[in-house]
């Protein structure tokens, strides 16, 4: 191809390589006189190197054989000149490469070389092509061309090398960006886990406390358990003790069943008491039965114990049925009016009362108070505890009045009858009991819940009470024919809390279902249910004129419903402790909540402020205002009733 322009070999390669080569004079007219005979051959060129004028160098100030001044010493500057000398030949030894022998390209190699990278493949055909022809007519001139210099060699090299490490810089930034992903992303993860481990260190530090309180919690129940133990013994010897004046008693009554059947066969003969104006007496034949005659007066002669335990039997067989089936149902009042005492009331409105202080401390039971009740005309209050005991104290000493004892179990709450001369009580022995105040004894027992009675209420017209139980019912007990009018169902787990309206037949109950029902104490229906608790509740009341109704549960959150409208009317969040029971006071303006973290809450109704009233070392089960709304009662877990004045 470059023979048939006329251009000769060595210009395509200056083309090719973009550089000149400089021919000699008698190269020059060799290939001008070849070129005129058609033949072509390769000339030897000399390259010149750039000349050294043309690099620009950096002066380095030569500071190794700078003596410093002041200190010319000839001797001293030879030391230093010839220790400089030896260290320059120990590191020319050390830096001395040994020499290899580098073999040089040919040309023709170094062409093809060229054209197989630049993709050339057709001009490389054709140069191959006219090269091995100009070899045959040539001879050994075109052997004897030089070598390619190393500088295009070295220059090929480093391009390849340019190549290389282009590539390896973009692996490496590829690299780098993936660290870099990987770097934000750990760092991520450092600060998720390090935010994790401040969590966990929190709950931890939380964990030891809550523990630290129950270790000195539980410490605090060593001597109640104790007591417990002690009281445990006593009863099982008591128990024992029971069980054989029992079976001593069965003896007896087998033997005085057996003495009637005699007697009522004919077989005795018994003599007939003589009274003072009669001194005949009937014998009994063995196979007839007679009439047996009893004086009007007995003599003063002493009865046997047979004689005895007759008489009293068919005394209480005869007289306490016929006393059972003359009482009757007591009937629930149509027309009731309200209580004159809530006009006077709203006509002298005292300003609301919530600087409360501790005044007193006083420590009636050995076990929880459980309840605390008013009397309704009196400055008396009524405390029921876990150790099977209620108290009346009278106030403000705190005094102990009387004292009652007849649950075999704890007690749950208890209320005063209306004229406050009764107190009816409820425990974990599933009975309610009605005392007489005046004797101190127990006159009536209700049983007919299957599992502990947790609350119980009187009706304003004193006839009927009320009680709230763990199986899931509630029950209407009648006190004048002492049986059960009616039993309310609907609740899916415990009620925990019942009151009748204030003079009404209307009963509110507070269940662990989360839900507040209305009855009707004349049916014994649920009249509307009441939703809107997310956990189980503990108390609900009314206040004194009725219209609005408080509850609390266990999270602390407690409520107040209209209940004209039954609509909620606000929530209020104290939580997460347990509220354990809610009371107004007289006016309905201030209602108090006992808290199981120790802490009275008190809130204002009017303006929905909150006040704390801390004093309990231990959780608060309930809490009462006086009459006159100046002093607060309220009773805790240490078995202690607090004043606050």
């Amino acid at each position: 191809m470059a023979a048939s322009r006329g251009v000769p070999p060595m210009r395509v390669l200056e083309e090719a390589l973009g550089i000149s080569f400089s021919p000699t004079d008698d190269t020059a007219e060799t290939g001008a006189a070849s070129a005129g005979d058609g033949a072509y051959y390769l000339e030897q060129v000399t390259i010149t190197e750039a000349s050294e004028d043309d690099c620009e160098y950096e002066e380095i100030p030569d500071d190794n054989f700078s003596i410093p001044e002041g200190e010319e010493d000839l001797a001293k500057a030879i030391h230093m000149v010839q220790e400089q000398a030896t260290d320059v030949q120990i590191l020319e030894q050390k830096t001395v490469l040994p020499s290899r022998h580098v073999a040089h390209e040919a040309i023709e190699d170094f062409l093809c070389n060229f054209l197989i990278k630049m993709e050339m493949c057709r001009t490389l055909d054709c140069f191959q092509a006219e090269w091995y022809e100009l070899i045959q007519k040539g001879g050994s001139d075109l052997r004897a061309l030089s070598n390619v210099p190393d500088v295009y060699n070295q220059v090929m090299l480093l391009e390849n090398e340019n190549k290389n490490l282009k590539k390896d810089l973009k692996h490496f930034r590829q690299a780098a960006e993936k660290a870099k992903e990987d770097l934000l992303k750990t760092r991520k993860e450092r600060d998720f886990h390090r935010m994790h481990h401040k969590r966990i260190l929190q709950e931890k530090n939380k964990l030891i406390a809550d523990l630290k309180g129950l270790k000195l919690h539980y410490a605090s129940f060593e001597p109640t358990i104790r007591v417990l133990h002690e009281k445990h013994h006593a009863l099982v010897k008591e128990k024992m003790l029971t069980s054989l004046e029992r079976d001593r008693a069965v003896g007896k009554i087998s033997g005085l069943q057996a003495t009637l059947k005699n007697i009522d066969i004919g077989h005795i003969q018994v003599p007939v008491i003589k009274g003072k104006h009669e001194s005949s007496a009937i014998t009994h034949n063995l196979g007839d039965r007679a009439t047996i005659g009893h004086s009007c007066e007995k003599e003063n002669k002493p009865e046997g114990p047979t004689q005895k335990c007759l008489r009293e039997g068919r005394e209480e067989n005869g007289t306490k049925p016929k006393t059972k089936s003359e009482r009757k149902d007591s009937e629930f009042p149509t027309d009731m009016q309200p209580d004159p005492n809530l006009t006077a009331c709203k006509e002298n409105l005292s300003p609301t009362k919530f600087d409360y202080k501790l005044n007193n401390i006083f420590r009636l039971h050995e076990l929880p108070v459980s309840c605390i009740a008013m009397h309704p005309s009196k400055d008396i209050l009524v405390s029921c505890s876990e150790d099977r005991l209620w108290k009346m104290v009278g106030l403000p000493k705190g005094n102990v009045l009387l004292t009652g004892s007849g649950h075999t179990d704890w007690l749950s709450d208890c209320c005063f009858h209306p004229s406050g001369n009764k107190l009816a009580t409820s425990g974990g022995d599933a009975t309610v009991k009605i005392w007489d105040l005046a004797k101190g004894d127990c006159i009536l027992t209700f049983e007919g819940h299957n599992h502990a009675v947790w609350s119980c209420t009187w009706h304003s017209g004193g006839d009927f009470v009320a009680s709230a139980s763990l199986d899931l019912t509630s029950k209407i007990w009648d006190v004048n024919s002492e049986r059960c009018r009616y039993t309310l169902y609907g609740h899916t787990d415990s009620v925990n809390s019942i009151e009748f309206f204030p003079f009404a037949n209307t009963l509110l109950t507070a269940s662990a279902d989360k839900t507040l029902s209305v009855w009707d104490a004349r049916t014994g229906k649920c009249e509307h249910s009441l939703y809107g608790h997310m956990h189980s509740i503990n108390d609900a009341t009314f206040t004194s004129r009725g219209h609005i109704i408080a509850s609390c549960d266990a999270r602390g959150v407690t409520k107040l419903w209209d209940f004209r409208k039954l609509i909620p009317i606000v929530s209020i969040d104290v939580g997460p402790s347990p509220g354990n029971e809610v009371n107004f006071d007289s006016t309905g303006r201030v209602l108090a909540q006992a808290s199981a973290n120790g802490v009275i809450h008190l809130l204002d109704l009017k303006s929905g402020q909150i006040h704390k009233l801390v004093g309990h070392e231990s959780e608060v089960h309930t809490v009462v205002f006086s009459h006159d709304g100046n002093n607060l009662y309220s009773g805790g877990s240490d078995g202690t009733i607090r004043l606050w004045f």
